[in-house]
Formats: structure tokens, sequence, C-alpha cells
């Protein structure tokens, strides 16, 4: 049987190029979201519930603010009855009140989706 012999020792081995090119930077995330890789892929779904998140919001607004009213006038018989200048209140509310807070609804939808965008634009420009 022969004896077992003893490795020989370990050696650091370095280049004399210390001005080599080496990969400094990290794999840019927009390679991800083009190749639709698994990282690409969970921060598309991240953005896709952002913004299906914003959206759900403004419908439920818009749904109790517009579904209300007619609970309103149907359960308060006093505002059904209730006319100012000939006009019924229920017809006023409609024309004076509903289309400018839908614009003020929809004005914050847009800002508020540009700033889900924008904060994603901002993490994948990060990486």
């Amino acid at each position: 049987m022969s004896e077992r012999e003893d490795p020989p020792p370990r050696v650091r081995v370095t280049s004399s190029r210390r001005d080599a090119p080496t990969r400094s930077t990290p794999r840019p995330l927009t390679r991800d979201l083009d190749e639709q890789s698994t990282l690409g892929e969970v921060y598309m779904s991240g953005l896709m519930a952002a913004q299906l998140r914003l959206a759900l919001q403004v419908l439920a607004f818009g749904a109790v603010g517009l579904g209300g009213l007619p609970l309103l006038f149907l359960l308060v018989p006093a505002t059904r009855a209730l006319t100012f200048g000939g006009i019924p209140l229920a017809w006023l509310v409609l024309a004076l009140v509903v289309y400018p807070v839908a614009l003020v609804v929809a004005r914050y939808y847009v800002r508020a989706s540009e700033r889900v965008e924008a904060q994603f634009s901002r993490e994948v420009g990060r990486r």
C-alpha cells in the first residue's frame, strides 16, 4: 500500500494586467423586461397590480357615489320633492355635481397612474 501524499500547497494566481476590463455594471433590468425573464415578470406583475388597485379604487368611488344618489333619493323622501326654480333636486345634482366630480376623479386617476408609472421607471432605471 502506498502512503497518501500531501496535496501541493495552494497558489494564488493573479494577473499582471490591472487594467483588464471587468464586468462592473450589473445586468440592466430593462433587459429582463425585454426578455420576459422571471425577474421581469415579477416587476411587470407589480406594475399591473398597482394599476389594477388604482382602477378598482376609482371604480369603487364612482359606484358608491353614483349608486348612492338613487339610494339617497329613495331613502330620504324630502329630497324627491325638493325643487329649486322649478327644477327637481335630482336633476340639479346630476347636472351640476356629477360631471365636475367625474372630471376631478378622472384627473386624479391620470395623475396617480402617471405617478405609479414614474415610480416603476425610476425603479427600473435604478438597477
